[in-house]
């Protein structure tokens, strides 16, 4: 079957990766993801599937057991994996940005210890920034790390973790007074603290309870949870880099390439969508054809798969970009920006397509049209990208003298 949004100039091996990644979710995915939607429940296979193929350790550089692929590789992979189910590439988003902070920051020991265990899958990672009165504004955060001997002692309540559950690893952010004067800029007294913990829901350390799963319009599957810390103690090695007052900036730079990847599952869910409109299309018939003789329809078709060109165009330019070494925070955010407001279109418009059957959970398409939503607001809303567009235009474009 032809398909939109091809990739150009890709290596022989990236292509071999697509093929078997695409097939994994033709064969494994796409089958079984809409009744283990509407039953809320984890993918285990699935997953356990996808640890076989590598995808875990797809960045990880292969001195620690990694693919040591590219972050273009990555979102490629992510898009064919949002295209079967959208929970599933949420899975390995938080895995795959947290094992970039740490490869990115981490110290010598925190590489060798943590890395080539997430590269197997055997640990699976979170993180965690948000809170229950933060929303948007980082700088507010009010979760408390304070040094204690050897330690830190860390209170506080986090919200909206994508694997707080199914995680055995946690990156946290809270704030850290120590070292840094008062008057401090918030941004520069904040730490990115390695918590460890047992998968699953209670108490799973000392300190540290993660209540249940968060019940969701959409996006099921993969579990989403708060985090309770009280009186929770980490040695402070496993402060991320180790030093205190670099966690905005760790956390920063693992949402930039966390926006790519909301970019690659915008794609993957817009493709999806395409192909079951365009596929009802042909098969519905009124007033004597099919309905994609019309030229109504025609012409959402049209409006539909440009938005899905479009989309992976500058998806691909914003991982690339990052991959070359350069600054792409501008083109992250368009890139997340126009994928998640077009994926919600072309998914609306399949809706439209599939008419009273888009609203009966016997058509794909009503699980796509409750998951395109998410995209709206993870890694930063639409709103959030839009103020990092038009501050870096200025950037680029001030006037001089």
């Amino acid at each position: 079957m032809p398909r939109l949004a091809q990739t150009e100039n890709l290596t022989d091996i990236q292509r071999e990766i697509l093929s078997t990644v695409r097939d994994f979710v033709d064969k494994e995915i796409l089958p079984v993801a809409t009744e283990l939607e509407h039953r809320d429940e984890y993918p285990s296979q699935i997953v356990e599937g996808l640890k076989e193929l590598g995808v875990f350790g797809l960045m990880i550089p292969e001195e620690y057991g990694g693919l040591g692929e590219s972050l273009l590789t990555y979102a490629l992979t992510v898009e064919e994996i949002a295209r079967g189910w959208m929970s599933v590439s949420g899975i390995i988003n938080t895995h795959f940005i947290v094992a970039y902070m740490l490869k990115q920051h981490g110290t010598q020991e925190q590489k060798d210890y943590f890395l080539p265990k997430m590269a197997a899958g055997e640990i699976r990672g979170a993180f965690s920034m948000s809170e229950p009165a933060l929303g948007s504004d980082v700088s507010a955060i009010s979760s408390k790390g304070v040094r204690d001997g050897d330690d830190y002692v860390l209170n506080g309540q986090k919200m909206w973790l994508t694997n707080g559950g199914s995680s055995t690893l946690v990156a946290v952010l809270c704030r850290t007074d120590e070292g840094h004067p008062e008057g401090t800029a918030p941004h520069k007294s904040m730490t990115t603290f390695l918590v460890e913990k047992e998968a699953g829901f209670g108490e799973v350390r000392p300190g540290l309870t993660i209540p249940g799963k968060i019940d969701k319009m959409g996006y099921k599957g993969v579990d989403t949870t708060e985090l309770i810390m009280d009186g929770l103690r980490i040695p402070a090695d496993r402060v991320l880099g180790g030093e205190t007052g670099r966690g905005f900036y760790h956390m920063m730079d693992g949402v930039e390439v966390g926006r790519v990847n909301v970019a690659a599952r915008g794609c993957g869910v817009a493709q999806r969508a395409f192909e079951l409109g365009v596929s009802y299309a042909q098969q519905r018939h009124t007033f004597g054809k099919p309905i994609a003789q019309h030229q109504a329809i025609q012409f959402k078709l049209a409006e539909m798969a440009t938005k899905v060109e479009a989309a992976h165009a500058m998806m691909v330019n914003a991982a690339r970009k990052k991959d070359s070494g350069q600054r792409n925070d501008l083109e992250a955010g368009m890139a997340k920006y126009l994928a998640s407001e077009y994926c919600k279109e072309v998914v609306e418009d399949a809706f439209r397509i599939h008419g009273g059957y888009g609203f009966s959970k016997e058509y794909e398409i009503e699980r796509l049209y409750r998951e395109a939503p998410m995209l709206l607001i993870g890694e930063g809303t639409a709103e959030i990208q839009k103020m990092i567009i038009g501050r870096r235009l200025l950037e680029e474009y001030r006037i001089q003298g």
